[in-house]
């Protein structure tokens, strides 16, 4: 409003002081006001408004499914984008369709329902995920994610050969980067996601991914040997007593639905502390979790101290992608099957990379039709 008020002082100075400029240079004051009060109080969407189009787009996904869609709404706040301060809500809904011809029922009635609330909305997709954007004059309002599960999806059967082989893949580092998730989430083949926590995009990642069919865990960090290993902003430290690791543990969780294990992230240092896991390992019993040591050091005591503490835990064999390039990945998964056969089982990490990713694509199904079983890590637990 100050510039307006600048502006009309520019047009008085202007204008010579005759009867027809003063009205001329209050039409242009009006004009003026007028135009910067509509600009400082543009129209906004309120929260009851935004909650009543969440209600219309659950009550639509479940009358396409027939009440057989699973649908979550987890709110979202949004800081001002003006910068002078407040947030707005945004409502993430998620979908997981029971049929994936149900898809272009359920896009069809996103579009009717923008139109009558005058949102405008932009789509995006990957393979079993497709995301609807609503937005009111320009401010996000839902996301709607919509999920076509791995059971409805087309795979071919599995050859029978080495049946008794099982493998387990978990890929870790989930939740920083939105094209890296996709390309996962794309494969049409069961994986262990474990996704790290507080992070803009760990919740959003964690409920694709088992509304997909996918196996979720925290990716808990932990302290590193190494001085120039990156920390986390929340991370299990040696020293931390029981209430410390608890608390600590509670707030990750709450950033990664539906998460039915851990397994640590770096935790060269932490792994290797008997007093700390001594801390830990009741914690995840407590709440049901079962452990997999990532065996980021040799020495760690991780898995024995699950052990102790009656956790259920498995230790990872393989590291797909130490070497990220495809010819050593290859070699790596290769290797992970063969210890599966040997051995009837066998746990492989890698992480959401280009060439890791291109490797599963190509590689899983003669894996599969050579009779290793595709298995998510909770079923080679003890």
């Amino acid at each position: 409003m100050a510039r307006s008020r600048e502006t009309a002082r520019q047009i008085f100075t202007f204008f010579p002081r005759s009867r027809a400029s003063v009205r001329l240079i209050l039409f242009f004051i009006t004009a003026i006001v007028v135009f910067f009060a509509s600009g400082c109080g543009s129209k906004k969407i309120s929260k009851t408004e935004i909650r009543g189009v969440t209600s219309e787009i659950v009550s639509a996904a479940q009358r396409i499914s027939g009440h057989r869609s699973e649908v979550t709404i987890r709110p979202e706040l949004q800081p001002s984008q003006t910068g002078a301060g407040g947030s707005s809500v945004t409502d993430n809904i998620y979908i997981s369709l029971s049929h994936g011809s149900e898809a272009n029922a359920i896009r069809k009635t996103l579009e009717e329902i923008a139109d009558r609330h005058k949102l405008s909305m932009v789509e995006t997709s990957s393979a079993g995920v497709v995301r609807f954007d609503y937005t009111f004059d320009g401010v996000r309002t839902h996301t709607i994610h919509v999920v076509t599960p791995l059971s409805a999806r087309s795979r071919a059967p599995a050859a029978h050969g080495r049946e008794h082989a099982r493998l387990a893949i978990i890929i870790d580092d989930l939740g920083y980067d939105r094209d890296a998730a996709d390309a996962l989430l794309a494969l049409g083949f069961p994986l262990t996601v474990s996704v790290l926590p507080h992070l803009t995009l760990s919740s959003e990642v964690a409920e694709e991914a088992y509304r997909r069919g996918d196996e979720v865990m925290l990716h808990l960090p932990m302290q590193s040997e190494s001085p120039t290993a990156k920390t986390e902003e929340v991370e299990l430290r040696v020293g931390m007593n029981i209430k410390q690791v608890d608390s600590a543990l509670a707030g990750m969780l709450e950033t990664v639905p539906h998460a039915v294990g851990v397994n640590n992230h770096q935790g060269s240092r932490a792994t290797a502390d008997p007093a700390l896991m001594a801390e830990l390992m009741p914690e995840l019993r407590r709440r049901g979790l079962f452990f997999v040591d990532s065996r980021t050091l040799a020495s760690t005591v991780a898995y024995d101290t699950a052990e102790r503490f009656g956790v259920r835990a498995a230790s990872r064999k393989v590291f797909l992608d130490d070497s990220a390039n495809s010819e050593a990945i290859l070699r790596q998964l290769e290797l992970a099957a063969r210890d599966a056969e040997r051995d009837g089982s066998a746990i492989a990490i890698g992480h959401p990379r280009p060439d890791t990713i291109a490797v599963l694509a190509e590689r899983l199904p003669r894996l599969e039709s050579e009779g290793i079983r595709l298995v998510f890590v909770s079923e080679l637990v003890q």
